[in-house]
């Protein structure tokens, strides 16, 4: 019930983000709409497709549609008071990306699939919104270039696992990596902690 909650603010969450990167790019309210919805269910449905967990997870639950549309409609009314919540937007886009991930090895692992994919799977869940609004948006995903966030999804999912086959409580699992991942995107954010930047420029493949 914990974690259900944490997705719906979540994906409440990531949507109105969605909208904020789809506002910069002077979109549409339907654009807007568009990108909203694909930033906050996206990666469930991208890891649905590619597990063959069908029906895909949004379908079954219409309502996840209308939040999330709304929230990116509702940005449009108080994006300019957006700018006072800059730091609750980052302690709730860690949480989701902590939760989308903890789900996406859930359904892997309810599915049967080895480890490696379990992983993958809450990886794919947890980024993988992210990166359709910024390819979407005509711009390069902020999860290639920008402070440590794959990392902490891959790191959040192999706790999940190790937790898990280690055989340790459920709530004091999801705790423990919550409390861990949370505190680590937090600091990767105040210290600017990132991975190392590869720069490659050459006349010869112009």
């Amino acid at each position: 019930m914990f974690l259900t909650y944490i997705y719906l603010i979540a994906i409440t969450a990531e949507a109105m983000s969605g909208a904020l990167v789809a506002g910069r790019r002077n979109m549409d309210i339907f654009g807007v709409s568009v990108i909203a919805f694909v930033t906050a269910l996206g990666g469930g449905t991208i890891r649905d497709i590619l597990l063959g967990h069908f029906p895909i997870a949004w379908t079954q639950h219409p309502p996840y549609i209308y939040l999330t549309v709304g929230a990116g409609l509702l940005t449009i009314v108080v994006a300019k008071y957006m700018v006072h919540l800059r730091k609750v937007f980052l302690v709730l886009d860690a949480l989701g990306l902590i939760a989308f991930t903890i789900i996406g090895c859930d359904v892997a692992q309810q599915l049967g699939y080895h480890t490696e994919v379990v992983v993958m799977s809450g990886m794919i869940t947890g980024i993988c919104g992210g990166v359709l609004r910024d390819l979407l948006c005509q711009r390069t995903p902020v999860v290639f270039c920008k402070e440590i966030y794959a990392g902490i999804s891959l790191l959040v999912a192999i706790m999940y696992v190790g937790f898990h086959y280690l055989g340790i409580e459920q709530n004091l699992a999801l705790a423990v990596i919550f409390v861990t991942g949370l505190t680590l995107r937090i600091c990767a954010i105040y210290w600017r902690w990132s991975l190392p930047i590869f720069c490659y420029s050459s006349d010869e493949w112009d």
